[in-house]
């Protein structure tokens, strides 16, 4: 697959590092014009003029900054064609124990943003018959402890996806959402020690594997991907039968623990 996107353009939120910045390189790789936006300004700078793109720094919990976004993509390109909606913030820890400012702001970035900036877009998207793929969690599909405020925006952006999809579904635009379980990037070994054990007792992905997910969605426009499968099965079984979440989370706990005490020490996980 060569040049599937060409000329086609993108704008990539969360795009100064991990999946935001390997699906900028991927859809470069493409054919793509590709739109960086985060707040990192330095970074995406940096990247866009590697990738002969456009940077556009962007706090995605700013109305204004999402309506200088997407006007200043139309403005320099004449068009918009894909939306990746990929930032995202977490706030870990017992819920009674959060800030409250942090709860705001996980929701604001995961959820809140991506139902604005895809409003923002979708005129320009009707024009061009898009697509937007948004970046949820396997985590919107199965309560996790500690990460509640995460949870619910990706089962949040979950649902608002399909009920984009149905709503406008004789548009011509696509809406799809990729649901990944844990991921080697900074998001998440950055946190290390903050990040449940559950979380690492599944297998991790890298960035460009998600990205490729997001690449083949905007493609073919599949309703959802969720990876990797052994992840999702488990996930659904989990919703389907609450009690079996609770007889195998001592094992799987134990399991996370032991990963993250490899990635600690620098190991293979």
């Amino acid at each position: 697959m060569r040049n599937a996107l060409k000329d086609k353009v993108a704008i990539i939120t969360g795009a100064s590092s991990g999946v935001g910045k390997a699906t900028a390189e991927t859809f470069s790789r493409q054919g793509a014009k590709v739109v960086l936006a985060a707040r990192s300004s330095d970074k995406i700078t940096a990247i866009a003029s590697a990738l002969g793109g456009l940077a556009v720094p962007t706090d995605v919990t700013r109305l204004q900054d999402l309506r200088d976004l997407v006007e200043k993509t139309h403005r320099t390109y004449g068009r918009i064609d894909v939306l990746i909606n990929n930032a995202a913030a977490n706030a870990r820890g017992q819920f009674d124990s959060l800030d409250p400012a942090a709860i705001a702001e996980v929701l604001d970035t995961n959820l809140k943003a991506p139902l604005l900036l895809t409003r923002l877009a979708l005129p320009y998207l009707r024009e061009t018959k898009g697509v937007v793929v948004n970046v949820a969690s396997i985590a919107g599909h199965v309560p996790l402890p500690g990460e509640t405020p995460y949870c619910a925006s990706k089962w949040g952006l979950r649902g608002f996806t399909f009920a984009l999809r149905e709503e406008f579904q004789t548009s011509g635009v696509g809406f799809c959402a990729v649901s990944p379980g844990p991921i080697a990037t900074p998001f998440v070994l950055d946190s290390l020690e903050h990040v449940p054990d559950l979380v690492f007792s599944q297998p991790i992905l890298t960035a460009e594997e998600v990205a490729e997910a997001i690449l083949h969605s905007t493609l073919d426009r599949k309703r959802e991907r969720a990876m990797p499968p052994s992840t999702l099965l488990l996930a659904k079984l989990a919703r389907s039968f609450p009690w079996l979440q609770e007889l195998l989370r001592p094992a799987l706990e134990a399991k996370g623990a032991r990963v993250k005490a490899r990635l600690r020490a620098g190991l293979p996980h």
